[in-house]
């Protein structure tokens, strides 16, 4: 379970600082992975190599939602249900988390980490982490794309591409 601290302005021009919890269970990554053409790794590879980033952002959102709940009292039950989904979809707060995870690559991958079950975080990494093979480009290439050093250096970092000679 990921406990996220998150800071918003509300409706009425306050700053709040609230926690959120979030978590999918054993029973939803298994249905988040059957609820997928050939899996839900191979779902986000396909997303990923046709660069749909509309998919991309629903693929985040469906898993923001999915995971979002309060827990128990006695700490036993991790609540979730649709009225709680639309409460929370409608507040500034899932916006700025939404934001956040959409552009802040470190973010969503803390995100997707810290929502899984400890036990199962090797085999969920593999369903949640597309394998991409990096797309060979020449510095003329980057440079021809216009990618920015900031936007080249992430899509290094990333895996997404590779400088090769010229």
């Amino acid at each position: 379970m990921l406990k996220k601290t998150i800071t918003y302005t509300d409706f009425n021009g306050e700053e709040v600082k609230e926690d959120f919890f979030f978590h999918l269970s054993k029973a939803e990554l298994v249905e988040l992975e059957m609820g997928h053409e050939g899996g839900l790794s191979a779902a986000m590879e396909r997303i990923v190599a046709t660069d749909d980033r509309n998919a991309i952002v629903q693929e985040f959102k469906k898993i923001i939602l999915l995971s979002y709940g309060r827990k128990s009292m006695d700490g036993k039950r991790f609540i979730k249900n649709a009225t709680m989904r639309e409460e929370f979809e409608s507040s500034e707060a899932y916006s700025t988390l939404f934001m956040e995870l959409v552009t802040v690559t470190d973010s969503a991958i803390e995100f997707m980490n810290g929502i899984i079950p400890a036990d199962m975080a090797d085999q969920a990494a593999e369903v949640l982490t597309p394998k991409v093979e990096p797309k060979p480009i020449t510095m003329v290439e980057a440079n021809a794309i216009g990618l920015s050093g900031k936007e080249l250096t992430d899509k290094i970092v990333a895996g997404e591409i590779v400088i090769v000679d010229e």
